[in-house]
Order: C-alpha cells, then sequence, then structure tokens
C-alpha cells in the first residue's frame, strides 16, 4: 500500500524541522534535491562538495540583477 502525498509530505516536513531546524516555508521552498543534500552524511563519497568562496562571489555576481 502506498502512502498519500500529504501524508510523505508531513513527515518529511516534521524530519526537516526536527534534524535541521527547517520551518515549514523553508521545507516547502527546497527542491527534494536539496532536501537529500541537507540530509545526506558528510562523510558519505556522493555528497556533493560545497561551492568555494570563489564560486559562491561569481554566483553573487551573476545573479545579482536577479
Amino acid at each position: 500500500m502506498t502512502d498519500s502525498f500529504g501524508s510523505a509530505a508531513a513527515r518529511w516536513c516534521a524530519l526537516a524541522a526536527r534534524l535541521l531546524g527547517w520551518r515549514p516555508g523553508e521545507f516547502w521552498n527546497a527542491t527534494p534535491a536539496e532536501l537529500a543534500m541537507a540530509l545526506a552524511a558528510p562523510e558519505d563519497p556522493t555528497t556533493p562538495s560545497p561551492p568555494s568562496r570563489e564560486a559562491i562571489a561569481r554566483m553573487m555576481e551573476r545573479d545579482a540583477d536577479v
């Protein structure tokens, strides 16, 4: 038997609140990929590395007009 979207979303939202301190708005504005990355173990080799300061600066410059 499969869960409904609502019940599954409620469980994931509660998990994000407990483990990440996310409020409902933060949960609903995150993509599934962002949630998975936020919950991934840092020592997991499949977890992407955080962006460098230089990469962040480039993104901020690129998206300054947005």
